[in-house]
């Protein structure tokens, strides 16, 4: 037996539970991949009555950065990378969505470009509370250089220490805003 996922929404603003949402990431190391997340985010989450009108608006602190190595994340927070004390807040404000995939502009370090999010949305329910809670899973990759983040560090044979593609991974979910 198949389920289908409506895709009909409520309209009406709706606010990022962080606690139950992800702010995710994996890039190359050497052979490996670290994987890390941002534990600080924010965000705002507009639908209409059609799940193509939904338009989101974000905020990830870049301080909040973790992958589970402090002497790592504190190189990712310094001018090698982030540049977290001269460079604010990295943020998404979305364009448009056609209901599988969202266009909108990432800015990291002042450095604005459009991307592009495959989504799943993940339905609307309503929780123990009684509250209406509605989520969505997206995909991007992004190359890090784009965004003026090229450090590295030279290997032999030409290889580099850190790979310039960046996958992002977002797991959502929004309570709506009681009026």
């Amino acid at each position: 037996m198949t389920s289908t996922i409506s895709t009909d929404v409520v309209a009406g603003t709706w606010t990022i539970d962080a606690s139950h949402s992800e702010v995710g990431f994996t890039v190359r190391h050497l052979m490996s991949k670290v994987r890390g997340q941002f534990e600080k985010f924010e965000g705002k989450l507009t639908t209409g009555t059609a799940l193509s009108e939904t338009k989101a608006e974000a905020t990830i602190d870049l301080n909040s950065i973790n992958t589970r190595d402090e002497q790592r994340d504190g190189h990712l927070r310094s001018a090698d990378f982030f540049d977290v004390e001269n460079s604010g807040p990295m943020t998404f404000s979305s364009l448009s969505f056609d209901g599988a995939t969202a266009k909108g502009t990432l800015t990291i370090k002042g450095v604005a470009r459009e991307v592009e999010l495959d989504v799943e949305f993940l339905g609307i329910e309503n929780d123990p509370w009684g509250n209406q809670r509605i989520g969505f899973e997206a995909n991007t990759e992004i190359n890090r250089k784009d965004f003026g983040i090229d450090f590295n560090i030279p290997l032999d044979g030409g290889k580099l220490l850190v790979g310039d593609a960046v996958k992002i991974h977002l797991a959502v979910e929004a309570v709506l805003d009681q009026a």
